[in-house]
Protein backbone atom coordinates (compact mmCIF):
# COMPACT_ATOMS: atom_id res chain seq x y z
CA UNK A 1 0.00 0.00 0.00
CA UNK A 2 2.96 3.17 1.03
CA UNK A 3 4.97 1.14 -2.00
CA UNK A 4 1.77 2.12 -4.24
CA UNK A 5 1.69 5.43 -3.18
CA UNK A 6 5.06 6.25 -3.89
CA UNK A 7 4.96 4.79 -7.47
CA UNK A 8 1.59 6.66 -7.78
CA UNK A 9 3.16 10.34 -6.64
CA UNK A 10 6.07 9.89 -9.11
CA UNK A 11 4.53 11.52 -12.18
CA UNK A 12 3.33 14.63 -9.88
CA UNK A 13 6.93 14.65 -8.70
CA UNK A 14 8.31 14.82 -12.27
CA UNK A 15 5.65 17.41 -13.27
CA UNK A 16 6.82 19.86 -10.31
CA UNK A 17 10.51 19.03 -11.18
CA UNK A 18 10.04 20.12 -14.57
CA UNK A 19 7.96 23.06 -13.98
CA UNK A 20 10.64 24.22 -11.84
CA UNK A 21 13.58 23.94 -14.09
CA UNK A 22 11.50 25.98 -17.05
CA UNK A 23 10.79 28.71 -14.62
CA UNK A 24 14.65 28.99 -13.79
CA UNK A 25 15.19 28.54 -17.37
CA UNK A 26 13.04 31.25 -18.15
CA UNK A 27 14.04 34.55 -16.18
CA UNK A 28 17.57 33.33 -16.84
CA UNK A 29 16.57 34.49 -20.09
CA UNK A 30 14.10 37.06 -19.63
CA UNK A 31 14.72 38.85 -16.24
CA UNK A 32 12.04 40.80 -14.90
CA UNK A 33 12.01 44.23 -14.84
CA UNK A 34 14.10 45.94 -11.86
CA UNK A 35 11.97 48.85 -11.39
CA UNK A 36 8.66 47.05 -11.26
CA UNK A 37 9.32 45.85 -7.68
CA UNK A 38 10.10 49.52 -6.46
CA UNK A 39 6.79 51.26 -7.56
CA UNK A 40 5.68 49.53 -4.26
CA UNK A 41 8.82 50.70 -2.47
CA UNK A 42 9.20 54.22 -0.89
CA UNK A 43 12.81 53.64 0.93
CA UNK A 44 13.86 51.89 -1.72
CA UNK A 45 12.75 54.78 -4.30
CA UNK A 46 14.17 57.29 -1.79
CA UNK A 47 17.47 55.69 -1.92
CA UNK A 48 17.79 55.09 -6.13
CA UNK A 49 16.74 58.94 -6.07
CA UNK A 50 20.17 59.70 -4.34
CA UNK A 51 22.28 57.81 -7.55
CA UNK A 52 19.87 58.61 -10.65
CA UNK A 53 22.68 59.80 -12.52
CA UNK A 54 23.50 56.01 -12.45
CA UNK A 55 19.73 54.97 -13.64
CA UNK A 56 18.80 57.77 -15.81
CA UNK A 57 19.92 57.01 -19.66
CA UNK A 58 23.11 59.84 -20.21
CA UNK A 59 21.85 63.40 -20.92
CA UNK A 60 21.85 64.58 -24.56
CA UNK A 61 23.64 68.09 -26.01
CA UNK A 62 21.76 70.16 -24.39
CA UNK A 63 19.90 73.23 -26.39
CA UNK A 64 18.47 76.36 -26.34
CA UNK A 65 14.95 74.75 -25.75
CA UNK A 66 16.16 73.58 -22.50
CA UNK A 67 16.94 77.22 -21.55
CA UNK A 68 14.90 79.28 -19.58
CA UNK A 69 15.77 83.01 -18.85
CA UNK A 70 14.44 85.69 -16.34
CA UNK A 71 15.81 89.34 -16.95
CA UNK A 72 15.29 91.73 -14.74
CA UNK A 73 13.77 95.31 -16.10
CA UNK A 74 11.98 98.57 -15.19
CA UNK A 75 9.48 100.34 -16.94
CA UNK A 76 11.63 103.16 -17.48
CA UNK A 77 14.67 101.19 -19.17
CA UNK A 78 12.71 98.06 -21.27
CA UNK A 79 11.73 100.25 -24.20
CA UNK A 80 15.26 101.34 -24.98
CA UNK A 81 16.93 97.99 -24.26
CA UNK A 82 14.69 95.83 -26.98
CA UNK A 83 17.50 96.28 -29.65
CA UNK A 84 20.24 95.02 -27.00
CA UNK A 85 18.48 92.02 -25.82
CA UNK A 86 17.31 91.74 -29.70
CA UNK A 87 21.30 91.37 -30.44
CA UNK A 88 21.11 87.96 -28.86
CA UNK A 89 17.39 86.71 -28.56
CA UNK A 90 14.73 85.12 -31.34
CA UNK A 91 11.69 83.34 -30.85
CA UNK A 92 13.47 80.05 -30.14
CA UNK A 93 15.17 81.46 -26.74
CA UNK A 94 12.31 80.99 -24.13
CA UNK A 95 12.94 84.41 -22.03
CA UNK A 96 10.59 86.37 -20.12
CA UNK A 97 11.49 90.12 -18.72
CA UNK A 98 10.05 91.06 -15.65
CA UNK A 99 9.41 94.97 -15.23
CA UNK A 100 8.13 96.95 -11.74
CA UNK A 101 5.08 98.16 -13.61
CA UNK A 102 3.26 98.66 -17.12
CA UNK A 103 5.91 100.08 -19.28
CA UNK A 104 5.31 103.74 -20.39
CA UNK A 105 6.90 106.27 -22.74
CA UNK A 106 8.47 109.58 -21.32
CA UNK A 107 4.95 111.08 -21.99
CA UNK A 108 3.93 108.53 -19.62
CA UNK A 109 2.02 106.62 -22.17
CA UNK A 110 1.56 102.97 -21.71
CA UNK A 111 3.43 100.96 -24.10
CA UNK A 112 1.08 98.82 -25.66
CA UNK A 113 2.45 94.69 -24.83
CA UNK A 114 2.52 93.85 -28.70
CA UNK A 115 5.48 96.27 -28.86
CA UNK A 116 7.30 93.92 -27.73
CA UNK A 117 9.20 91.22 -29.43
CA UNK A 118 9.07 89.20 -26.20
CA UNK A 119 6.81 88.37 -23.02
CA UNK A 120 7.34 91.26 -20.62
CA UNK A 121 5.64 90.23 -17.16
CA UNK A 122 4.80 92.73 -14.05
CA UNK A 123 6.62 91.06 -11.16
CA UNK A 124 4.19 90.79 -7.68
CA UNK A 125 4.53 93.14 -5.72
CA UNK A 126 7.27 92.94 -2.77
CA UNK A 127 6.61 96.08 -1.02
CA UNK A 128 5.85 94.22 2.40
CA UNK A 129 9.55 92.90 2.47
CA UNK A 130 12.39 94.26 4.92
CA UNK A 131 15.00 96.73 2.97
CA UNK A 132 17.54 98.35 5.18
CA UNK A 133 20.60 98.53 2.96
CA UNK A 134 21.48 102.72 3.16
CA UNK A 135 21.23 104.87 -0.09
CA UNK A 136 20.59 100.86 -1.84
CA UNK A 137 17.56 99.87 -3.96
CA UNK A 138 14.73 98.02 -3.21
CA UNK A 139 14.68 96.44 -6.83
CA UNK A 140 16.61 94.18 -5.93
CA UNK A 141 14.09 92.06 -3.47
CA UNK A 142 11.81 91.86 -6.73
CA UNK A 143 14.70 91.02 -9.09
CA UNK A 144 15.84 88.36 -6.59
CA UNK A 145 12.24 86.49 -6.48
CA UNK A 146 12.58 86.25 -10.45
CA UNK A 147 13.25 82.55 -10.14
CA UNK A 148 10.29 82.04 -7.78
CA UNK A 149 8.22 83.54 -10.73
CA UNK A 150 9.75 81.81 -13.60
CA UNK A 151 9.00 78.45 -11.66
CA UNK A 152 5.50 79.53 -10.43
CA UNK A 153 4.26 81.14 -13.21
CA UNK A 154 5.73 78.52 -16.22
CA UNK A 155 4.69 75.19 -16.74
CA UNK A 156 8.36 73.68 -16.18
CA UNK A 157 7.87 70.11 -16.90
CA UNK A 158 5.79 70.88 -20.21
CA UNK A 159 9.08 73.09 -21.39
CA UNK A 160 12.29 70.52 -20.96
CA UNK A 161 13.94 73.06 -18.95
CA UNK A 162 16.89 72.14 -17.32
CA UNK A 163 18.40 75.71 -16.05
CA UNK A 164 17.44 78.81 -15.09
CA UNK A 165 19.60 81.65 -16.38
CA UNK A 166 18.95 85.09 -14.65
CA UNK A 167 20.57 88.64 -16.40
CA UNK A 168 19.62 92.18 -16.30
CA UNK A 169 18.49 93.76 -19.59
CA UNK A 170 21.84 95.28 -20.49
CA UNK A 171 23.42 92.00 -20.37
CA UNK A 172 24.24 90.10 -23.97
CA UNK A 173 24.64 86.47 -23.81
CA UNK A 174 26.05 84.45 -26.38
CA UNK A 175 23.78 81.37 -26.55
CA UNK A 176 25.74 78.94 -28.08
CA UNK A 177 28.92 78.98 -25.26
CA UNK A 178 26.08 80.01 -22.74
CA UNK A 179 25.06 76.17 -23.61
CA UNK A 180 28.08 74.61 -23.91
CA UNK A 181 29.72 75.71 -20.82
CA UNK A 182 26.63 74.62 -18.80
CA UNK A 183 26.91 71.10 -21.10
CA UNK A 184 29.56 70.39 -19.01
CA UNK A 185 27.68 69.85 -15.87
CA UNK A 186 24.62 67.51 -14.85
CA UNK A 187 21.92 69.81 -14.82
CA UNK A 188 20.12 66.64 -12.49
CA UNK A 189 22.28 67.98 -9.80
CA UNK A 190 22.76 71.04 -7.60
CA UNK A 191 24.64 73.80 -9.29
CA UNK A 192 24.79 77.67 -9.04
CA UNK A 193 27.36 78.79 -11.89
CA UNK A 194 28.52 82.34 -12.67
CA UNK A 195 31.24 84.60 -12.36
CA UNK A 196 32.69 87.81 -9.51
CA UNK A 197 32.92 90.89 -10.62
CA UNK A 198 36.33 92.05 -12.17
CA UNK A 199 36.85 94.07 -9.49
CA UNK A 200 38.53 93.16 -6.12
CA UNK A 201 36.81 95.68 -3.67
CA UNK A 202 33.56 95.12 -5.11
CA UNK A 203 33.55 91.07 -4.54
CA UNK A 204 35.39 92.93 -0.72
CA UNK A 205 31.95 94.67 -0.40
CA UNK A 206 29.46 91.92 -1.57
CA UNK A 207 31.67 88.69 -1.96
CA UNK A 208 33.87 86.32 -3.25
CA UNK A 209 31.77 83.45 -3.66
CA UNK A 210 28.78 85.08 -5.86
CA UNK A 211 27.48 85.36 -9.12
CA UNK A 212 27.61 88.41 -10.08
CA UNK A 213 23.85 88.86 -12.00
CA UNK A 214 24.60 91.53 -14.56
CA UNK A 215 27.28 88.92 -15.82
CA UNK A 216 24.25 85.95 -15.53
CA UNK A 217 23.51 83.81 -13.30
CA UNK A 218 22.75 79.71 -13.90
CA UNK A 219 21.40 77.61 -11.78
CA UNK A 220 20.27 73.75 -12.51
CA UNK A 221 16.47 73.28 -12.50
CA UNK A 222 16.34 71.29 -9.00
CA UNK A 223 18.10 73.04 -7.57
CA UNK A 224 15.94 76.39 -8.94
CA UNK A 225 12.58 74.81 -7.94
CA UNK A 226 14.39 74.26 -4.06
CA UNK A 227 15.24 77.92 -4.20
CA UNK A 228 12.00 79.13 -5.07
CA UNK A 229 10.65 77.52 -2.36
CA UNK A 230 12.99 79.34 -0.09
CA UNK A 231 13.62 82.64 -1.08
CA UNK A 232 10.99 84.63 0.14
CA UNK A 233 12.02 83.47 3.67
CA UNK A 234 15.70 84.25 2.93
CA UNK A 235 14.77 88.14 1.84
CA UNK A 236 13.62 88.63 4.94
CA UNK A 237 16.81 87.03 7.08
CA UNK A 238 19.42 89.35 4.89
CA UNK A 239 17.13 92.49 4.44
CA UNK A 240 20.59 94.00 5.18
CA UNK A 241 22.19 93.51 1.90
CA UNK A 242 22.50 95.55 -1.11
CA UNK A 243 20.77 93.93 -4.43
CA UNK A 244 19.50 90.47 -5.69
CA UNK A 245 22.21 88.85 -6.51
CA UNK A 246 23.83 89.08 -2.78
CA UNK A 247 20.24 87.41 -1.83
CA UNK A 248 20.23 84.37 -4.28
CA UNK A 249 23.99 83.62 -3.19
CA UNK A 250 23.19 83.90 0.38
CA UNK A 251 19.74 81.79 0.50
CA UNK A 252 22.14 79.69 -1.83
CA UNK A 253 24.66 79.08 0.52
CA UNK A 254 22.40 78.04 3.41
CA UNK A 255 21.10 75.28 1.31
CA UNK A 256 24.90 74.53 1.41
CA UNK A 257 25.51 75.42 -2.29
CA UNK A 258 28.68 77.56 -3.65
CA UNK A 259 29.38 78.81 -6.43
CA UNK A 260 30.99 77.31 -9.39
CA UNK A 261 33.05 80.34 -11.32
CA UNK A 262 33.10 80.32 -14.80
CA UNK A 263 35.32 83.12 -16.51
CA UNK A 264 33.47 83.41 -19.30
CA UNK A 265 30.63 85.49 -17.65
CA UNK A 266 31.63 89.06 -17.45
CA UNK A 267 29.87 91.50 -14.73
CA UNK A 268 32.30 93.91 -16.61
CA UNK A 269 32.35 96.52 -13.08
CA UNK A 270 34.66 99.02 -15.31
CA UNK A 271 34.12 102.93 -16.62
CA UNK A 272 35.98 103.94 -19.59
CA UNK A 273 37.41 102.42 -22.75
CA UNK A 274 37.90 98.61 -21.66
CA UNK A 275 39.17 97.94 -24.65
CA UNK A 276 42.60 95.94 -22.91
CA UNK A 277 39.77 94.26 -21.16
CA UNK A 278 38.68 92.59 -23.99
CA UNK A 279 41.28 91.83 -25.64
CA UNK A 280 42.37 89.95 -23.20
CA UNK A 281 39.87 87.27 -22.43
CA UNK A 282 40.83 84.13 -21.05
CA UNK A 283 40.78 80.86 -22.93
CA UNK A 284 37.21 79.83 -21.64
CA UNK A 285 34.42 80.45 -24.13
CA UNK A 286 32.80 83.88 -24.01
CA UNK A 287 29.58 83.40 -22.40
CA UNK A 288 28.14 87.68 -21.90
CA UNK A 289 28.93 91.17 -21.47
CA UNK A 290 27.58 93.70 -19.61
CA UNK A 291 26.97 97.37 -18.24
CA UNK A 292 27.47 98.24 -22.30
CA UNK A 293 25.74 101.76 -21.08
CA UNK A 294 28.64 101.85 -19.05
CA UNK A 295 31.81 101.71 -20.72
CA UNK A 296 33.19 104.10 -23.58
CA UNK A 297 31.63 102.18 -27.33
CA UNK A 298 33.64 99.50 -27.95
CA UNK A 299 34.60 100.36 -31.21
CA UNK A 300 35.76 104.05 -31.19
CA UNK A 301 34.25 104.86 -34.64
CA UNK A 302 31.14 103.81 -33.74
CA UNK A 303 28.33 104.85 -30.85
CA UNK A 304 27.48 102.34 -28.44
CA UNK A 305 24.46 100.35 -29.69
CA UNK A 306 26.56 100.03 -33.37
CA UNK A 307 29.25 98.73 -31.46
CA UNK A 308 27.82 96.11 -29.84
CA UNK A 309 25.78 94.46 -33.21
CA UNK A 310 29.02 95.20 -34.69
CA UNK A 311 30.73 92.89 -32.15
CA UNK A 312 27.94 90.36 -32.10
CA UNK A 313 28.52 90.24 -36.22
CA UNK A 314 32.21 88.34 -35.67
CA UNK A 315 30.52 86.78 -32.97
CA UNK A 316 27.62 84.49 -34.44
CA UNK A 317 30.09 83.62 -37.11
CA UNK A 318 32.23 82.31 -34.95
CA UNK A 319 31.06 81.78 -31.55
CA UNK A 320 33.71 79.74 -29.71
CA UNK A 321 36.66 82.03 -31.17
CA UNK A 322 35.39 85.26 -30.29
CA UNK A 323 37.32 87.65 -28.83
CA UNK A 324 40.46 84.66 -28.34
CA UNK A 325 43.45 85.51 -27.99
CA UNK A 326 46.37 83.93 -30.31
CA UNK A 327 50.04 85.67 -30.84
CA UNK A 328 52.63 85.14 -33.68
CA UNK A 329 55.78 86.71 -34.55
CA UNK A 330 56.71 88.40 -37.72
CA UNK A 331 60.31 87.34 -37.69
CA UNK A 332 61.67 89.16 -40.52
CA UNK A 333 60.02 92.73 -39.79
CA UNK A 334 60.50 92.44 -35.64
CA UNK A 335 57.13 92.37 -35.06
CA UNK A 336 54.56 90.70 -32.42
CA UNK A 337 51.09 90.47 -33.46
CA UNK A 338 48.72 90.22 -30.71
CA UNK A 339 45.19 88.82 -32.22
CA UNK A 340 41.99 89.35 -29.99
CA UNK A 341 39.88 87.81 -33.05
CA UNK A 342 36.78 89.42 -33.96
CA UNK A 343 37.34 92.31 -32.25
CA UNK A 344 40.94 93.51 -32.09
CA UNK A 345 44.96 93.08 -33.05
CA UNK A 346 47.64 94.53 -31.67
CA UNK A 347 51.24 94.78 -33.12
CA UNK A 348 54.38 95.70 -31.22
CA UNK A 349 57.57 96.46 -32.55
CA UNK A 350 60.00 93.96 -31.44
CA UNK A 351 59.75 91.04 -29.28
CA UNK A 352 57.38 90.72 -26.71
CA UNK A 353 56.60 87.77 -24.67
CA UNK A 354 53.19 85.66 -24.36
CA UNK A 355 53.60 85.65 -20.38
CA UNK A 356 53.57 89.77 -20.84
CA UNK A 357 50.83 89.85 -23.35
CA UNK A 358 48.10 87.88 -21.35
CA UNK A 359 48.21 90.64 -18.48
CA UNK A 360 45.22 92.63 -18.85
CA UNK A 361 46.02 95.75 -20.45
CA UNK A 362 44.63 98.72 -17.53
CA UNK A 363 42.91 100.84 -19.87
CA UNK A 364 39.95 101.30 -18.39
CA UNK A 365 38.98 103.26 -15.20
CA UNK A 366 37.41 100.87 -11.68
CA UNK A 367 33.69 100.84 -11.04
CA UNK A 368 34.64 102.02 -7.61
CA UNK A 369 37.80 103.08 -6.03
CA UNK A 370 38.79 101.88 -2.58
CA UNK A 371 39.58 103.40 0.42
CA UNK A 372 43.12 104.50 -0.34
CA UNK A 373 41.90 105.15 -4.04
CA UNK A 374 43.85 101.83 -4.97
CA UNK A 375 43.18 99.61 -8.28
CA UNK A 376 42.73 95.99 -7.39
CA UNK A 377 41.72 93.62 -10.00
CA UNK A 378 40.95 89.77 -10.12
CA UNK A 379 43.52 89.50 -12.90
CA UNK A 380 47.02 90.24 -13.76
CA UNK A 381 47.10 94.43 -15.15
CA UNK A 382 49.54 95.55 -17.39
CA UNK A 383 50.43 99.26 -18.93
CA UNK A 384 48.89 102.78 -17.16
CA UNK A 385 46.05 105.13 -18.79
CA UNK A 386 48.72 108.06 -18.48
CA UNK A 387 51.15 106.39 -20.64
CA UNK A 388 52.70 107.94 -23.68
CA UNK A 389 50.48 106.76 -26.26
CA UNK A 390 53.47 106.20 -28.98
CA UNK A 391 54.77 103.95 -27.06
CA UNK A 392 51.86 102.12 -27.54
CA UNK A 393 51.33 98.80 -30.38
CA UNK A 394 49.45 100.00 -33.37
CA UNK A 395 45.83 99.12 -32.65
CA UNK A 396 43.55 97.32 -35.72
CA UNK A 397 39.53 97.67 -35.29
CA UNK A 398 37.62 94.80 -36.80
CA UNK A 399 36.30 96.23 -40.27
CA UNK A 400 34.41 93.15 -41.76
CA UNK A 401 34.08 89.70 -41.72
CA UNK A 402 33.15 86.68 -44.46
CA UNK A 403 33.10 83.14 -44.57
CA UNK A 404 32.53 80.64 -47.11
CA UNK A 405 31.39 76.61 -46.04
CA UNK A 406 29.14 75.51 -43.68
CA UNK A 407 29.40 73.29 -40.33
CA UNK A 408 32.73 73.21 -38.73
CA UNK A 409 34.22 73.55 -42.31
CA UNK A 410 33.43 77.01 -42.60
CA UNK A 411 36.13 78.76 -43.35
CA UNK A 412 36.20 82.67 -41.96
CA UNK A 413 37.75 85.64 -42.41
CA UNK A 414 38.28 88.82 -40.86
CA UNK A 415 39.56 92.46 -41.74
CA UNK A 416 40.80 94.78 -39.14
CA UNK A 417 41.55 98.20 -40.01
CA UNK A 418 44.03 101.10 -38.70
CA UNK A 419 42.54 103.16 -35.78
CA UNK A 420 44.52 106.53 -36.00
CA UNK A 421 47.38 106.01 -37.77
CA UNK A 422 50.48 107.92 -38.07
CA UNK A 423 52.10 110.93 -35.55
CA UNK A 424 54.19 109.11 -33.87
CA UNK A 425 57.96 108.15 -35.21
CA UNK A 426 57.32 104.10 -35.24
CA UNK A 427 59.61 102.70 -37.60
CA UNK A 428 58.15 102.43 -41.50
CA UNK A 429 56.98 98.82 -41.22
CA UNK A 430 54.67 99.17 -38.50
CA UNK A 431 53.97 102.88 -39.40
CA UNK A 432 52.37 101.74 -42.96
CA UNK A 433 50.98 99.32 -41.90
CA UNK A 434 47.01 99.29 -42.40
CA UNK A 435 45.06 96.79 -42.82
CA UNK A 436 44.95 92.88 -41.55
CA UNK A 437 43.81 90.16 -42.94
CA UNK A 438 43.31 87.01 -40.60
CA UNK A 439 42.04 83.63 -41.90
CA UNK A 440 40.87 80.84 -39.49
CA UNK A 441 38.63 78.20 -39.33
CA UNK A 442 35.83 77.85 -37.53
CA UNK A 443 36.20 76.42 -33.81
CA UNK A 444 34.62 72.79 -33.00
CA UNK A 445 32.75 71.86 -30.03
CA UNK A 446 34.66 72.98 -26.57
CA UNK A 447 32.98 69.91 -24.88
CA UNK A 448 35.25 67.32 -23.71
CA UNK A 449 38.25 68.74 -24.90
CA UNK A 450 41.23 70.96 -22.64
CA UNK A 451 41.32 74.06 -23.98
CA UNK A 452 44.40 75.18 -25.61
CA UNK A 453 45.71 78.24 -27.20
CA UNK A 454 45.94 78.11 -30.93
CA UNK A 455 49.06 79.46 -33.08
CA UNK A 456 49.26 81.58 -36.18
CA UNK A 457 51.48 82.48 -38.96
CA UNK A 458 51.97 86.40 -40.27
CA UNK A 459 52.84 85.17 -44.21
CA UNK A 460 54.78 86.57 -46.18
CA UNK A 461 53.91 89.97 -48.13
CA UNK A 462 55.29 92.18 -51.10
CA UNK A 463 53.90 95.27 -49.51
CA UNK A 464 54.08 97.06 -45.89
CA UNK A 465 50.63 98.12 -46.26
CA UNK A 466 48.95 94.80 -45.31
CA UNK A 467 49.51 91.77 -43.45
CA UNK A 468 48.12 88.51 -43.88
CA UNK A 469 47.71 86.14 -40.69
CA UNK A 470 46.69 82.33 -40.56
CA UNK A 471 45.65 81.33 -37.30
CA UNK A 472 45.91 77.43 -37.21
CA UNK A 473 46.18 74.40 -34.21
CA UNK A 474 49.17 74.58 -32.63
CA UNK A 475 51.50 71.28 -33.15
CA UNK A 476 52.66 68.96 -30.43
CA UNK A 477 55.34 70.74 -28.39
CA UNK A 478 55.02 73.95 -30.19
CA UNK A 479 55.88 77.13 -28.42
CA UNK A 480 54.34 80.66 -28.79
CA UNK A 481 57.68 82.90 -28.82
CA UNK A 482 59.76 84.42 -31.63
CA UNK A 483 63.43 82.74 -30.55
CA UNK A 484 63.35 78.98 -28.65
Amino acid sequence: MAAGSHISRLPLFLFFLSFISFFLLYNNFHPPPLTSPLRHSSDTSRDLSTSSSLLLPSSPSLSVRHVLFGIASSSRSIIHRIPLISLWWDPSVRLFVFVDSPPRTRSKRRIEENRFPFPVLISANASHFPYTFKRGLRSGIRVARIVKELIERTDISKKEVRWIVLGDDDTVFIPTNLLETLDKYDWRQWHYIGSRSEMWSQNNDHGFDMAYGGGGIAISLPLAKVLARNIDSCIKRYHYLFGSDGRISACLAELGVQLTHEPGFHQIDMHGDISGLLSSHPLNPLVSLHHFDQVDPIFPFLNRSASVAHLMSSVMRDPRRALQKTVCYDRPRNRTVSIAWGYSISVFEGNKLLLDLLAVDKTFWPWVRGSNGEEIYMFNTRGSRRRDKCKDPAVFYLKNIVSSGSGDKTRIESTYSRYMPGWCLWTASVKNLRLISVRSQRLERFKDKPLRRHCCDVLPSSTEYKMKVDIRECKEGELVAMYT
